[in-house]
């Protein structure tokens, strides 16, 4: 319970900054964090790589850059699934999953179509691309 409480800190500019390294999936120093993500100095963006260090989710190299050590899933980073440096939502699969079966059932069994079948499809997937566009307008970068 100790560790959840600590990653609760992981929120708002600090998560920003998670975000940022998680895509970037390489070393990131100071002023790149701070020209990509417009902190006004670098100091500011040096104080959340620290606070990221200090909860042990980044490093420190000799070049005094920074590399993410630890993933981990807190707040809307549960929601995400990180798929070659983009944050996609996870909603995403059930909806293309739903959506093609639908469309292989339509393909297959035309001319003679269930009304229920296609209300069932339509209507999962129409809810499923619902929520994962409500996930996607709701992240926080």
């Amino acid at each position: 319970m100790e560790r959840e409480d600590e990653l609760y800190k992981l929120r708002g500019k600090t998560l920003q900054v998670y975000i940022y390294m998680l895509r970037a999936g390489r070393p990131v120093g100071v002023r790149e964090l701070q020209r990509a993500l417009g902190f006004s100095s670098p100091s500011v963006a040096h104080h959340h790589l620290e606070k990221l260090r200090e909860m042990g989710l980044v490093l420190r190299d000799e070049g005094n850059r920074y590399l993410v050590q630890e993933k981990v899933d807190v707040g809307i980073l549960k929601m995400f699934v990180l798929v070659g440096g983009r944050l996609i939502p996870r909603m995403v699969f059930y909806a293309v999953f739903i959506t093609t079966l639908l469309v292989l059932y339509v393909a297959q069994s035309f001319p003679n179509l269930s009304l229920h079948a296609i209300s069932l499809g339509g209507f999962s997937s129409l809810f499923f691309w619902i929520e994962t566009i409500r996930i996607w307008r709701h992240r926080a970068w």
